[in-house]
């Protein structure tokens, strides 16, 4: 009973203010939930004009136009196309690692299933299409040139690295296999960067099925006990 009197009395409090601040407390509402929304279009926009015309080629311009914005709408949120860059390679950074780790959680205590379903991760096509593919390719060709790059992906890669050399030295024990641990997870990192790289160009005989089957065959071939 006394929660709906405090209820009734917190609505004719509200109801008691004037109609232009009610309106004001609704749009500051508004304003704050939209600044993700926005910076989130803005972002997707960008990625798509990575994809369409390159790095170089991208301007603020093309990003506002992309998400249907005003171009001072860039600028209030980004303020620089460097800026607007450092945050959509950040977000394609969380996305990618958001979606592998859930793929390794997912897979179990088993390091067999972990390692293939990291593998798996890399051709879903959530993460592998032709539109985010070749923003990848736009940074990674940026990225020996600009430390912010550099700095942002390695502590990344290393640790997604180190994941794979951890699974592979578990499976190194547990079928006595000859190679070093740090050296496969090297090989089956640079074959998923290969294979990425023939989708992200078109390669005629490259799909992502072709490219899942090539990487479960190297599978089968870098830990026979593990993957028949």
């Amino acid at each position: 009973m006394l929660e709906t009197v405090t209820l009734m009395k917190n609505a004719e409090a509200r109801d008691a203010l004037p109609e232009p601040a009610r309106k004001g407390d609704a749009e500051k509402r508004g304003r704050k939930a939209s600044k993700e929304v926005r910076q989130l279009q803005l972002i997707e926009a960008t990625i798509d004009s990575l994809a369409k015309r390159g790095y170089a080629e991208t301007t603020m311009a093309d990003v506002a136009d992309g998400a249907g914005l005003s171009r001072g709408i860039v600028n209030f949120h980004f303020e620089s196309k460097e800026k607007l860059l450092v945050a959509t390679l950040q977000y394609m950074y969380d996305e990618y690692s958001a979606h592998w780790r859930a793929a390794l959680q997912k897979a179990g205590d088993d390091p067999a299933r972990q390692l293939q379903a990291l593998v798996w991760a890399d051709f879903d096509r959530s993460i592998c299409n032709k539109r985010k593919l070749a923003a990848w390719c736009a940074f990674w060709g940026e990225a020996k040139s600009r430390p912010t790059y550099q700095a942002l992906s390695s502590s990344r890669d290393a640790y997604y690295q180190q994941v794979f050399i951890d699974l592979c030295a578990t499976l190194k024990q547990g079928g006595g296999y000859a190679y070093e641990p740090q050296v496969m997870a090297l090989a089956l990192s640079a074959m998923l960067e290969g294979l990425w790289l023939r989708l992200m160009m078109g390669t005629q005989d490259t799909t992502r099925e072709t490219a899942l089957q090539a990487a479960n065959a190297f599978l089968a071939a870098a830990f026979p006990k593990h993957y028949g």
